[in-house]
């Protein structure tokens, strides 16, 4: 019986093609506005995670406080508050699964006839677990390189290409920073664009005591512009975030009641508000585009109306040899939900040819996933049987006798 019902709503609808396609397009624009929109906007949060996932893990950053001079409040940082024995301090404390103090600084590098200026950072082995960074080819430095403070570098992706170009391996090879023999250990892998836009593969990283005494220099010995420390897990964060306060206002001795002479921050909490922030346009980019579906879904309503006016007579006969409400009902809804699942079939592969357009086109990130595509065909299902369920019900409440008459 449902394959009759259903060719015959194939014939009814091949009987007024035109009038059938035209129903079809708002489903086929509504379904592909859909999975288009929600692929950009589930591409910009993959993208969001990635650069969250680059900066690490469970994440503080202590900074060092402000100065003030001759009545002028200097900003954060100015002051060289914090030192490597903070550093050390803080990594015995509970909960701590690696601390790296960082000196970072500017500085022309040369290899050969190629020069590039770019972010050196002093740090320690721990730096590169803390942000979850590995090697793509070498080794790191190691602590007998921070007492000796050699003169050993790690290259980022961006730097190897600006001074070796393509093909050429710099590890073992020397360059020259600030005019000062470096050799190379190892190259970082690729890490990408930062959520600020900055270029994280354009670094160096050496020693921090080589940093220190024979590149950028301190104010105060063994002076470090930011710590950065890792918790063993996002649960353990407030209570380690407690400790280091705790500890580093008993280390440079502030009284109570006293302003701190460095900040601490949640570099987790920003993180997870960028991604949120991401995932709410997602949302609303879906939203914006399901306004097509219920205009295409209006428009299924509106031409089922009058499919069941010109039809009247037929319903007339169908009823008077024996149909039933239910089998008039049935027949109607399944022509509404064939024009539904066709158009959202159309809809589909326009979507997902639009998505790989765009990528390729803009270099947009875009994520198409199955769960959208199961969506768009719950929801055009849905739209058909809700839209078309009102002519329906219409044409099965019909008396024989009245649409018999029907002109």
């Amino acid at each position: 019986m449902i394959r009759a019902m259903l060719g015959e709503a194939w014939m009814a609808m091949g009987a007024n093609r035109l009038r059938t396609l035209l129903t079809m397009l708002g489903m086929v624009i509504g379904v592909s506005a859909v999975i288009l929109m929600l692929a950009i906007g589930q591409g910009a949060q993959q993208r969001v995670q990635e650069s969250i996932a680059s900066m690490g893990s469970n994440l503080f950053i202590v900074l060092s406080g402000s100065v003030t001079s001759g009545g002028l409040r200097m900003g954060g940082g100015a002051a060289a508050s914090l030192t490597l024995a903070d550093a050390q301090a803080i990594e015995e404390l509970p909960s701590i699964a690696a601390v790296a103090p960082s000196a970072p600084g500017t500085a022309q590098l040369v290899y050969g006839a190629s020069n590039w200026s770019t972010q050196v950072i002093g740090t320690t082995p721990g730096y590169l677990t803390v942000r979850d960074w590995r090697l793509e080819s070498g080794s790191a430095f190691a602590d007998s390189d921070l007492r000796s403070a050699t003169r050993v570098a790690l290259l980022g992706k961006t730097v190897v290409r600006n001074l070796f170009g393509e093909g050429d391996d710099p590890v073992g090879k020397t360059i020259r920073i600030r005019n000062s023999p470096y050799v190379v250990l190892g190259v970082l892998a690729s890490k990408g664009q930062s959520l600020d836009g900055r270029d994280q593969d354009d670094t160096v990283i050496v020693p921090v005591t080589t940093a220190q005494r024979k590149l950028f220099g301190t104010r105060v010995a063994g002076s470090v512009r930011m710590i950065m420390v890792q918790a063993e897990s996002a649960e353990a964060m407030p209570s380690v975030e407690k400790a280091m306060t705790d500890l580093m206002r008993q280390r440079h001795r502030i009284r109570e009641g006293a302003d701190d002479d460095f900040t601490i921050r949640n570099l987790t909490a920003a993180a997870d508000a960028a991604e949120e922030t991401a995932k709410v346009m997602s949302l609303m980019l879906g939203a914006i585009a399901s306004v097509s579906l219920l205009v295409g879904g209006i428009g299924i309503m509106n031409i089922m109306l009058v499919s069941v006016t010109e039809r009247t007579r037929e319903i007339g006969i169908r009823m008077a040899i024996g149909a039933r409400g239910r089998d008039i009902l049935l027949q109607f809804l399944l022509e509404a939900i064939i024009i539904s699942v066709i158009g959202c079939l159309i809809g589909v592969l326009l979507g997902v040819g639009g998505a790989l357009a765009v990528n390729r086109l803009s270099g947009t990130a875009v994520v198409v996933t199955p769960s959208s595509i199961v969506m768009a065909f719950a929801v055009a299902a849905a739209v058909g049987i809700f839209f078309g369920w009102y002519p329906a019900r219409k044409a099965a409440s019909m008396k024989p006798i009245d649409a018999l008459r029907y002109q």
